[in-house]
């Protein structure tokens, strides 16, 4: 994974940067007579529809992480992919559902102000799942957008073609879709496609991250959801949704390695107890698939310590809406 650059950017737009100056790795910036363009893509869609996964597909690398866990993303992240000269942004936003929580309120929220700083809407649904009640809501609240939008129907290979037709028939009767694609992200099937239209009909002008950057969000950010991911996916029906992790400490030590502590919270004693697991069997094991993962991320040696705390209601503190980059809503 090439290294992100730590950004302290959030809600919205970064200075543009100048492609001639800019260069990556493997990436070649356009010449002085080619078309420069640049645009930021929200990917909306309800839970579990493989908003995370495609966001990972059309980036090219991991930027965000995946879980069969619902609602896993919780605030808008920003991958970053280049296309024939066209610098990508794409919005990782959290699913759409209809809130019942405080942070469900939060995320939700998050989700529709991504689409703030977006050019065009893709709007993501789960060929299995097809219009269900929760995308026949996001398809009504289209309608008061205003900006470009198209439909991505993930999963394909799942779903037989004539199942596949009459979604896209009827989506497309609901919402004025510019264009409308079958894809996998899971396989990869379809999202060249994507990325070659988008590249063609994002807006012309300067490029607004470096050549090389893969994403806006800070490393300790990245490092505490890659923890995150691995805390959910070995604890996917024991853990419950209220947990999160924090990067208290991010040390670069003289011998090259870094030092990263982190805290997991949890709600509950008895949750504490299933997250350490029998003599500290369990969180010896989330850390250290978090640590081969983070040390991949930086190029460099990790030293990963977790601690696990409970923090009672921390769903309730306005402190922690900030440290995931949401908005504590009102009553």
């Amino acid at each position: 994974m090439s290294k992100p650059i730590a950004s302290d950017t959030k809600g919205s737009r970064p200075a543009a940067a100048s492609p001639e100056r800019e260069g990556g790795k493997g990436i070649s910036a356009p010449g002085a007579t080619a078309q420069i363009r640049c645009g930021f893509i929200a990917l909306i869609g309800a839970p579990n529809v493989g908003k995370s996964t495609l966001i990972n597909a059309l980036v090219g690398t991991k930027v965000a992480i995946v879980s069969h866990k619902a609602q896993t993303t919780r605030a808008s992240l920003r991958g970053i992919a280049i296309v024939d000269g066209s610098q990508l942004v794409f919005i990782d936003t959290p699913g759409i559902f209809p809130p019942k929580r405080r942070l469900d309120r939060a995320m939700v929220t998050s989700a529709w102000s991504g689409m703030d700083d977006a050019d065009i809407a893709a709007v993501l649904i789960d060929a299995k799942r097809g219009l269900d009640e929760e995308a026949n809501a996001i398809l009504d609240r289209l309608v008061t957008v205003g900006r470009t939008e198209i439909l991505l129907i993930n999963k394909v290979d799942l779903v037989e073609k004539p199942a596949l037709l009459e979604i896209a028939r009827a989506a497309n009767a609901r919402a004025r879709f510019a264009k409308t694609f079958m894809i996998s992200a899971l396989t990869g099937d379809g999202v060249a496609d994507v990325k070659r239209w988008l590249a063609e009909h994002v807006p012309e002008g300067p490029w607004h991250y470096a050549a090389d950057q893969i994403t806006d969000a800070p490393l300790r950010q990245l490092a505490a959801e890659i923890t995150r991911e691995k805390l959910y996916l070995r604890l996917h029906q024991e853990l419950p949704y209220q947990s999160m992790v924090e990067t208290d400490t991010w040390k670069e030590l003289k011998d090259g390695s870094t030092r990263i502590e982190q805290t997991i919270y949890v709600e509950r004693e008895s949750q504490r107890k299933i997250v350490l697991g029998k003599g500290g069997h369990t969180i010896r094991a989330i850390g250290a698939d978090a640590r081969r993962e983070i040390a991949d991320m930086i190029e460099g040696p990790v030293h990963l310590f977790l601690f696990v705390k409970v923090r009672e209601h921390w769903s309730e503190d306005p402190e922690r809406y900030r440290g995931m980059g949401l908005e504590f809503p009102d009553d």
